[in-house]
């Protein structure tokens, strides 16, 4: 989650950097060179209107403009499919970390009614694919005949309410998806568990390396033990204490070290206080 809100305080940055960029206009006249038209006056009608006067134009303002806010649309609309797709995965029935809301009498599917199907996250990650397309229309309207020619108008008419409407609805039903998200913590300690000792197998070897051992030395001796765990269903820890060889340079202490969490959760305040959510 520290994560994801690091990436939305990113996009807000892109977001107000494209906004800027494409608020700007232009009453230069049909070349751009105002020979029917003071300067003054373009300044003065994108004042009234909190925009800011393009330096340079010709019959249209240039598309690159546009493109940026497209792109920056769809880059928003990418993260949020890569979170819905996380939320995705994990809801998963031999995952099942986390579930997006459900709420009473809802249908998970039409033709079976055990199931609760992510169906936001799955809308959020369907729908950036179209973002991802009017973006690329929007690149394509950046090459004009002459620096002149319309044959952006007839696409943005299409592309940019819908993007804009379609992110909208998008962020709406992803801020109601965390909000609402349902988190099984005891289902991630069983996740955990389920690797019977294994995921400690690094710091075990970095343990072994600051006993003095050359670190293929130490590489070897672990992923032995992890794989007879891994093919065997057998207990990591209990095959480590059982190696004469490995106990040799460890003491009790040093087991309980090596198969901690201490040591994974010890910066994670530092963290969230570097993201800006202590």
């Amino acid at each position: 989650m520290a994560l994801w809100f690091t990436e939305i305080q990113r996009h807000i940055d892109r977001l107000q950097e494209a906004r800027q960029v494409i608020a700007c206009g232009a009453i230069s006249g049909a070349m751009g060179n105002f020979a029917h038209l003071d300067p003054r006056v373009e300044e003065h009608v994108c004042h009234k209107l909190g925009l800011m006067p393009c330096p340079v134009s010709t019959q249209i303002i240039q598309r690159d403009r546009h493109a940026q806010f497209l792109t920056t649309l769809a880059v928003i609309g990418s993260s949020l499919e890569k979170m819905a797709t996380e939320i995705r995965n994990l809801q998963r029935t031999e995952i099942l970390e986390v579930e997006e809301p459900f709420s009473k009498g809802q249908k998970g599917s039409s033709a079976m009614p055990h199931k609760r199907n992510p169906m936001m996250s799955e809308r959020v990650a369907g729908l950036s694919r179209v973002l991802r397309g009017n973006a690329l229309a929007a690149m394509e309207n950046v090459s004009l005949w002459h620096e002149r020619d319309l044959t952006h108008s007839s696409v943005e008419r299409v592309i940019i309410p819908d993007s804009c409407i379609l992110l909208d609805y998008m962020l709406e039903k992803f801020t109601a998806i965390v909000q609402g998200l349902v988190v099984y913590e005891d289902r991630m300690q069983k996740n955990i568990e389920r690797t019977r000792g294994l995921v400690f197998s690094q710091e075990l070897m970095l343990v072994l390396v600051g006993k003095g051992l050359l670190r293929e030395e130490a590489y070897r001796l672990v992923q032995g033990h992890a794989m007879t765990s891994w093919t065997q269903g057998l207990d990591f820890r209990e095959l480590i204490m059982k190696d004469e060889e490995i106990m040799r340079h460890l003491s009790p202490h040093d087991i309980e070290k090596a198969f901690s969490y201490d040591i994974y959760k010890d910066k994670v305040d530092y963290i969230f206080k570097r993201c800006g959510l202590d």
